[in-house]
């Protein structure tokens, strides 16, 4: 069996290394995400000028009626002192061409004292330019930007796939660090004095021993993220109830009657106030954000700049239909089924922020071990290859000396 195993381990760490090679060291930085882009891109993330907020949603009507080109599609309801607005955009159809306007930009960076837009950029763009480089990292992480085939988000599944292989490799792996019973210390320990090949093999080997348990909750967590609807969600459904989203849920893609008009933001926001009160949550609504294509609304309940959620299972949604109003999903921490608590952790777990600031330490320094783990990897595979091409030439040479010795 152990010959098996070893294999197995040989050929999944050798498929996903590159991969978790960047998967780590770009989540060791994204656990920082807001504070680095901030800090690179002051302009976009503080405002110009002091004076009072205007409210959001009337600053997202100016928006939109001075560049009909576009629609607000996420709107922070609150913004913190000093800072901008940031809402994100969808392009509006051309009627003259019948496709979307070419916008160049995603994300706009507004004065909430003045509604003067104080930045642009494409979220996601593939660019290391200072204003998008930590969405390109960002995005990099669980896409490697690759792109979509036809509705096939290629890049995705595929750091979901890795995920999978990743999971069931560590199982292997660490059945293969403890060979027996008596030499179960060996495991744990680093042969720093020896240095080279001992030490590399001790980095993977122990390294991966001593943070095994984070290992396969970040494992875990990028499936469950990155492949939740088609894959994870549908398997949890099995033995548990979920609560439905604005992905899975006919009611909320059902159109209203012809002609009739989306409910308005205001309204939304309106009904989401009343039912967060009798749901007891104790967060305003925090942001809105509206899903052309599910026709849907969602309002996140959360002080301002708080939308990552800072401890614990994250922020509270709920989802509305936008022409008839129904409240017809929500996840709200803590609440719901075994399975639907188990979603809500994903991502908190994922990114360290299920246990605040020290968890998004513990999480920088996992991607900065998951790099290492992967790289140290393939170092002794290549050592290893190496060393059995040297003894398979010097068998071929020892045969063909023996062959010709014999005809002689």
């Amino acid at each position: 069996m152990r010959p098996l195993l070893v294999r197995l381990h040989r050929w999944m760490g050798v498929a996903t290394a590159l991969f978790l090679f960047v998967a780590g060291l770009t989540g060791a930085l994204i656990a920082w995400d807001h504070e680095l882009d901030a800090a690179l891109n002051p302009t976009f993330f503080n405002a110009r000028t002091h004076g009072p907020a205007l409210p959001s949603l009337e600053l997202a009507k100016r928006i939109e009626a001075a560049d009909p080109r576009f629609d607000v599609t996420y709107l922070p309801l609150g913004v913190e002192p000093g800072k901008t607005l940031q809402m994100m955009v969808l392009p509006r159809t051309d009627p003259k061409t019948g496709q979307p306007y070419a916008l160049g930009f995603n994300q706009l960076a507004v004065d909430p004292a003045t509604g003067e837009i104080q930045g642009r950029r494409e979220w996601g763009a593939v660019s290391v330019a200072r204003i998008n480089l930590i969405p390109f990292i960002y995005k990099l992480h669980y896409t490697l930007h690759l792109p979509f085939m036809g509705s096939f988000d290629t890049g995705t599944w595929l750091m979901g796939i890795v995920g999978i292989v990743w999971l069931f490799d560590s199982v292997i792996a660490l059945v293969l660090s403890f060979p027996s019973v008596k030499a179960w210390r060996k495991s744990f320990a680093f042969r720093f004095g020896r240095g080279g090949y001992a030490l590399t093999f001790d980095l993977h080997r122990s390294g991966g021993v001593w943070i095994w348990g984070v290992l396969a909750i970040v494992a875990l967590t990028s499936v469950s993220m990155n492949l939740s609807d088609p894959v994870v969600r549908p398997v949890l459904s099995t033995v548990s109830t979920l609560e439905p989203t604005p992905f899975n849920n006919p009611e909320l893609m059902r159109k209203g009657a012809p002609g009739e008009a989306p409910l308005t933001a205001e309204r939304i926001v309106q009904m989401a106030q009343a039912a967060g009160r009798e749901r007891g949550l104790i967060a305003p609504p925090g942001a809105l954000y509206y899903v052309p294509s599910f026709n849907a609304y969602g309002v996140g309940f959360f002080a301002p700049g708080h939308d990552h959620g800072d401890a614990g299972l994250g922020n509270a949604w709920l989802y509305y239909n936008a022409n008839t109003g129904k409240l017809a999903g929500g996840s709200i921490p803590g609440k719901g089924s075994a399975g639907d608590i188990f979603m809500q952790a994903q991502f908190p777990l994922h990114s360290g922020r299920i246990l605040g600031i020290g968890g998004r330490i513990l999480m920088s320094f996992t991607g900065i071990a998951v790099a290492v783990l992967s790289a140290t990897g393939l170092m002794i595979w290549l050592k290893k290859l190496g060393a059995r091409r040297r003894s398979a030439a010097a068998a071929a040479r020892s045969r063909v000396t023996r062959e010709s010795a014999a005809q002689s």
